[in-house]
């Protein structure tokens, strides 16, 4: 019996000899002592009232009902005529709670832990809960793998009846572990066993991965994983008979020791199916993963039970049960599996439900659904839209439940609950250079307009030789079946003589157009689009202009009005719009000029990528960019204004943007119109080419120490890339020629993009490993606004 039970005993005991053994009406009830309670809360828990007779009995339940409370250390019950007295010592407040030690549990988890506990400032002080609590944090600690941790507890008294409590907590170290050994194996090696093991011997990547401090949990999951190894491979009689872990004396360092039974290897020998099907028996067999004369596999058995769940569910037998059952016959060491399958009633889908859409409205959720209320669940439905909402790229999350509806068994509700995300992107620079003046700069793009699902961007760049004004909208859905519209507008004004100190430059260029592009889906992944753009040019030469410029314009002149036409083909079954893990896109566009046009050219482009899983963390991409240009008609070539360009983010990092391919014809000197003459010993520039040929690989793989990776990335990644000219119009420009590999540059690196609130924001350091002649190399590159 602890010392508050026998103090409420001797208290009981106390009050019971004081109270007479005659009983008593009592007049008036008395209560002192009263600090913090009130004398509501009193007469609320006692079970006596003026006017009520008083013997031995009812004064002993009264005197337990108000311990009850907890309120009180010390209860004493006296009379004074017909008048019941009451004497109470409260418990102690607790004034304040300090912790001392903790690192790997923070004070404020250790606050709510004291609170949900009954322990926070300002409420009653028990002594037997503070002990619970001290005890708790010993489990934990212990849980973590920190046996050599204790914590002390102080109970310190201070002024009107209050305590503040110390607790110390000595958390020591993580015990780690110094070796696992499996005893009684001999059909696989210890080292296969033990890859099983989440739980790893101290080694030199423990310092980062933590993986060599103990933990119940753990060792509890790499039993089963090490059973499931067997399990999967025939041993269905493997049994672990007794798993010891011992310790160190000074509880630093763990033995593992597992000792198990391999059993037989089983074989296949018959695979039935039993119940009531629902689909065609010939479609349920082409599912059935487990074949006669197999090596039994659980994994085997229980994906080939999912996979004819999910097409019972796909026939709206969404609360289907399927289950393997293996019947093993020990004296041939065969096994007989029969997959029971119980369809149970159609479900049809009550209501579809949205959460957490705080931005977007409903309607742009509910336009992507292809599970429709009132027919019947579709497991294939209901993940189709699951994936057609996480493509959108609004959404940082989506995940989806199936409740059944209550009172009915054949209905259920499916519910989406999203978590949103920036879906487009903000910049803005103000800047000064001495060669261009005040720069200003800003864009908008926004892929989900005002929570509507529509695409809007808005751009505008203003520097000393510089003008860019753009405007774009489209409208995913103009029409209810999909089909896509979109608008565009822009000016851009480019003088380079104001450029360069010397007063001299390439051109000027004023471009100024409008476009607008129709979308139709084909298929959920596949669409073809169509546009046409009209697009006026004007080009100046400047003082310096590169020789190539100059033979240009000789041959086609210095005003183009043209009109595009584009024919695009896409596909994407990537899983999400953006920070995709798995799937594939691809892009083919072709543009030309189309009679009326003052040029005749036109650039075929293709762009693909594709996703491979390696882990359930980390990905493999594989990408390239491919693009042809050429003239046709009285136009010779492709106009150097609309050549490829390589090099920079998108492309082959490491180099500058557009730096790479062939360069224009040196010069040594030009004359002004007054006869100066002007001299400049700068490098030649890239020109472009009409041939451009990128690609490269990525491995993917999350931020290290960081727990909310949905919105951040981190790659290694190979970029290989370069442009080609295949006709050269003048003899000495520089890398004109047929497509060469041996001038492609290449690239490798690190990088990491943040889907920030204000858009992409990527960052890459790379380090160029093959560098044609002339190219500028960048390391550090930085952009926002682009995601791969």
């Amino acid at each position: 019996m602890n010392f508050s039970r026998l103090l409420c005993s001797v208290a009981l005991l106390l009050n019971a000899t004081l109270a007479l053994a005659q009983g008593f009406k009592i007049s008036d009830i008395r209560i002192n002592g009263l600090q913090r309670v009130s004398a509501g809360s009193v007469f609320g828990a006692l079970p006596l009232n003026v006017g009520d007779e008083a013997d031995d009995r009812r004064l002993v339940d009264s005197t337990r009902a108000l311990f009850k409370t907890g309120y009180f250390q010390d209860i004493q019950l006296s009379r004074e005529g017909d008048v019941l007295i009451i004497n109470v010592v409260e418990r102690p407040s607790v004034a304040s709670i300090e912790f001392e030690g903790n690192k790997a549990i923070s004070t404020d988890d250790l606050m709510k832990g004291m609170k949900q506990s009954g322990l926070a400032e300002g409420e009653i002080f028990q002594r037997a809960t503070l002990e619970g609590v001290r005890n708790e944090l010993q489990r934990q600690y212990v849980a973590q793998g920190r046996y050599s941790a204790s914590v002390d507890t102080q109970v310190v008294a201070q002024p009107r009846n209050r305590v503040g409590l110390k607790i110390k907590i000595d958390e020591g170290e993580v015990a780690s572990i110094q070796h696992i050994n499996v005893v009684g194996n001999t059909v696989f090696d210890d080292e296969a066993l033990i890859d099983q093991f989440t739980l790893k011997t101290s080694n030199w990547l423990s310092f980062f991965k933590n993986d060599d401090k103990y933990a119940r949990e753990k060792l509890s999951g790499d039993l089963e994983r090490m059973r499931s190894y067997y399990l999967d491979r025939g041993y269905i009689d493997m049994e672990i008979t007794s798993t010891q872990v011992s310790m160190t004396p000074d509880k630093k360092h763990v033995y593992i020791t597992v000792n198990i039974q391999e059993g037989q290897k089983y074989t296949v020998r018959e695979v039935k199916l039993s119940g009531e099907l629902k689909v065609p028996q010939d479609q349920v067999q082409s599912l059935l993963l487990v074949q006669k004369g197999q090596v039994f596999s659980r994994k085997l058995m229980t994906t080939t039970s999912e996979l004819i769940t999910r097409r019972l569910g796909n026939e709206g037998y969404t609360f289907a049960n399927v289950n393997g059952v293996p019947q093993t016959n020990e004296k041939d060491h065969t096994v007989d599996v029969t997959f029971s399958v119980d369809p149970s009633k159609r479900a049809y889908v009550n209501r579809v439900n949205f959460r957490g859409n705080t931005k977007t409205d409903d309607q742009v959720l509910r336009r992507e659904m292809r599970q429709m209320e009132g027919g019947w669940a579709s497991t294939y439905l209901i993940d189709q839209s699951k994936v057609r909402l996480e493509r959108l790229g609004f959404f940082k999350e989506v995940n989806v439940e199936t409740p059944a509806v209550a009172g009915v068994d054949d209905q259920l509700d499916v519910n989406y609950r999203v978590e949103e995300q920036a879906s487009g992107s903000i910049t803005a620079s103000v800047g000064f250079a001495q060669s261009s003046g005040l720069i200003l700069g800003g864009s908008i793009t926004q892929n989900n307009f005002l929570g509507t699902g529509n695409y809007a961007s808005l751009g505008l760049t203003r520097s000393s030789y510089q003008s860019k004004y753009n405007i774009g909208f489209t409208d995913p859905y103009f029409t209810a079946d999909g089909v896509s519209l979109g608008y565009n507008a822009f000016y851009n004004k480019t003088d380079y003589n104001k450029y360069y100190d010397d007063g001299v430059s390439y051109y000027a260029i004023n471009s100024f157009g409008l476009g607008t592009t129709l979308g139709y889906p084909i298929n959920e992944t596949t669409r073809l689009s169509f546009g046409l753009t009209a697009q006026h040019d004007s080009i100046e030469p400047g003082t310096y202009s590169a020789d190539e410029i100059y033979d240009f314009i000789e041959r086609e002149g210095k005003e183009f009005t043209n009109f595009k036409a584009n024919l695009g083909w896409s596909e994407s079954t990537l899983n999400k719009g953006v920070l995709a893990t798995r799937g594939h896109s691809q892009n083919l566009n072709l543009m030309a000029t189309v009679p009326g046009s003052s040029l005749s050219f036109y650039k075929i482009d293709y762009s693909g990528q594709t996703y491979v899983p390696v882990t359930n963390s980390t990905t493999l991409r594989f990408h390239t960019k491919l693009g042809y240009g050429g003239g046709y008609g009285s136009t010779d070539g492709l106009p150097f204004y609309e050549s490829y360009t390589a090099g920079g983010e998108g492309s082959v990092r490491g180099f500058e943007s557009g730096t790479l391919g062939p360069r224009n014809t040196p010069a040594t000197g030009t004359y002004s119109s007054e006869g100066q003459a002007y001299y400049s010993d700068r490098d030649t520039e890239a020109l472009g080419g009409n041939i451009l040929i990128t690609g490269g690989a990525e491995y993917l793989f999350p931020v290290p120490f960081i727990k909310d990776n949905k919105a951040v990335r981190t790659s290694v990644f190979w970029d290989v890339g370069t442009v080609y000219s295949d006709k050269c119009y003048l003899s000495t420009t520089q890398g004109c020629s047929s497509v060469d590999l041996s001038q492609m540059a290449s690239s490798v690196g690190v990088g990491v993009t943040w889907y920030s609130p204000l858009g992409p924001l990527s960052v890459n350091l790379a380090y160029p490993i093959r560098t044609p002649e002339n190219a500028e190399k960048q390391v550090f590159q930085f952009s926002m606004g682009q995601t791969f």
